[in-house]
């Protein structure tokens, strides 16, 4: 089993032997960004570790138990720890869902009164990882031998920077990608209004911290913004999309999968 590994050196090739990663596709990448999922097979395969996809995983539950719903998170999380039970990792294309695995599951499932289901959780909990996390922590690599020669500016998610506290792993990874002109995004930790439920039950509220982060990240003259979920992309994606301000929102596996032969799609 692979586990975290105090490794925190800058090195070009995995600091490990080839692992075995079960992917956590979550539920808005599986649905509306399937890109994302494939762009982190690709950077995986590209350095040297196996993806597997374990075919009954569903949705993390998250929106469940933020909403007050934890009985009904129950079974999700059930079927959750039965999905990745073999799996030696468990890596996620997003912060918000590997912290729901990492610091829900196990809770959801003892106060209902189910503590064999929390152990198990827990368990699975312990070898979850997001993205970034993976790559520096475990794999021990900075350099992914990424390309991308346009102006980015980085957005760190709310539940990836507070709930996982993956600090600055993804600018460490964004910093030795070749071409890039990485241009640091002003009130960076800045929330950008989405929190899931709360755009919707909060409409105005969403609105206006939307406004200010479209005007943050207009402010650097970056071509794309990038961030760990889809989620926070898909909601200030929509809002500079609707200013037509030609400014593309790029998860952050997609930016490392990129190469010169096989580039990151940026034209819109």
């Amino acid at each position: 089993m692979v586990g975290p590994q105090p490794w925190c050196g800058l090195t070009t090739q995995p600091s490990v032997d080839a692992v075995r990663v079960a992917l956590f596709v979550t539920c808005l990448v599986d649905g509306l960004f399937p890109d994302v999922g494939k762009a982190t097979v690709a950077l995986l395969e590209r350095l040297g570790h196996e993806v597997v996809v374990p075919r009954g995983q569903t949705c993390c539950g998250q929106m469940h138990v933020n909403t007050g719903y934890a009985g009904q998170a129950l079974p999700i999380v059930r079927n959750h720890v039965r999905a990745f039970a073999d799996a030696d990792v468990v890596v996620a294309p997003s912060g918000s869902c590997a912290g729901s695995v990492r610091h829900q599951h196990a809770h959801v499932a003892r106060a209902h009164g189910d503590a064999g289901l929390g152990d198990e959780a827990e368990r699975i909990a312990e070898r979850t990882y997001e993205l970034s996390e993976f790559l520096v922590d475990v794999l021990g690599v900075t350099d992914v031998g990424a390309y991308f020669p346009h102006r980015v500016t980085y957005h760190p998610t709310c539940h990836s920077l507070r709930v996982l506290r993956v600090g600055d792993r993804p600018l460490r990874l964004l910093r030795e990608v070749r071409g890039i002109d990485l241009v640091e995004l002003p009130a960076a930790e800045t929330c950008c209004g989405f929190g899931g439920t709360f755009a919707v039950k909060n409409a105005d509220t969403s609105t206006a911290m939307l406004a200010d982060k479209m005007r943050a990240v207009l402010d650097t003259g970056a071509r794309v913004l990038t961030a760990g979920d889809s989620s926070c992309l898909m909601h200030i994606g929509g809002g500079l999309s609707r200013l037509r301000a030609g400014v593309r929102p790029l998860h952050l596996a997609q930016v490392l999968a990129s190469t010169a032969d096989r580039p990151a799609e940026v034209a819109r």
